[in-house]
């Protein structure tokens, strides 16, 4: 380990394998809180510098014309005319 302006850095050596996997030491995985699945963002800056970064995947829906429709109708009921669903939190 190295420190800098009272920062840890991690200095590690790593090989990569003939189909240009590597294994992250144990030690940078907990650092970075990824598991097993987890995912890694790779910055490469200017000047050639590797920068990784844990990453989150966040699921996303893309809505169909109809779909957003019918939240826009469903939006304008008044609250009466709607059926509640409510859970226990």
């Amino acid at each position: 380990m190295q420190y800098y302006c009272n920062t840890v850095l991690m200095v590690k050596i790593i090989s990569v394998n003939e189909r240009g996997a590597l294994t992250l030491p144990k030690e940078a995985r907990e650092r970075l809180g990824v598991a097993q699945g987890g995912q890694l963002i790779l910055d490469i800056d200017e000047r050639g510098e590797v920068i990784l970064r844990a990453g989150v995947v966040m699921p996303i829906e893309i809505y169909s014309k109809e779909r957003l429709e019918e939240f826009q109708r469903l939006n304008e009921l008044p609250l009466t005319q709607k059926e509640l669903h409510w859970k226990k939190a």
